[in-house]
């Protein structure tokens, strides 16, 4: 199992996707954590997205970084360039990989506007982490 953390800066959206969408499809393959630089609670947008495909995220926390948690981590991924530069410095054995997703919470538009985007962060992350469980079981399978 690859312990993993998703990291955005307020643990509210896209962090919360990644890791309910890594929980759906890592079993097996992943142990599955978020955080974020402050804890702002899970946006209900985001669970309205995630129930759209059959994954709940409503009891999910939003949680601020744990160092010590995050320094046992094998990989790290942030999710925005705010929470891939402020990250506290992790040990050189962990993996860390930047996927820069377009943050749907500031949206300005009709109710249909906005949860377009919040469903194009949603898969644009699926996709990345369904690429992301694969490269794993082929790293794995290769000698």
């Amino acid at each position: 199992m690859h312990k993993v953390m998703f990291l955005c800066t307020a643990n509210s959206c896209r962090s919360q996707i990644a890791e309910g969408l890594a929980r759906e499809f890592g079993k097996g393959v992943l142990e599955v954590y978020s955080a974020g630089l402050m804890a702002a609670g899970v946006h209900p947008r985001a669970i309205s997205v995630m129930k759209e495909i059959d994954i709940d995220i409503s009891r999910q926390k939003s949680e601020e970084i744990d160092e010590k948690l995050l320094r046992s981590m094998d990989v790290v991924i942030t999710l925005c360039g705010h929470a891939e530069k402020y990250c506290p410095s992790t040990p050189p054995g962990i993996t860390r990989i930047h996927w820069p997703v377009e943050d749907p919470v500031g949206t300005i538009g009709t109710e249909e506007q906005i949860m377009h985007e919040f469903r194009r962060a949603r898969d644009e992350i699926r996709e990345k982490i369904l690429n992301f469980i694969q490269e794993l079981r082929d790293s794995q399978e290769t000698p």
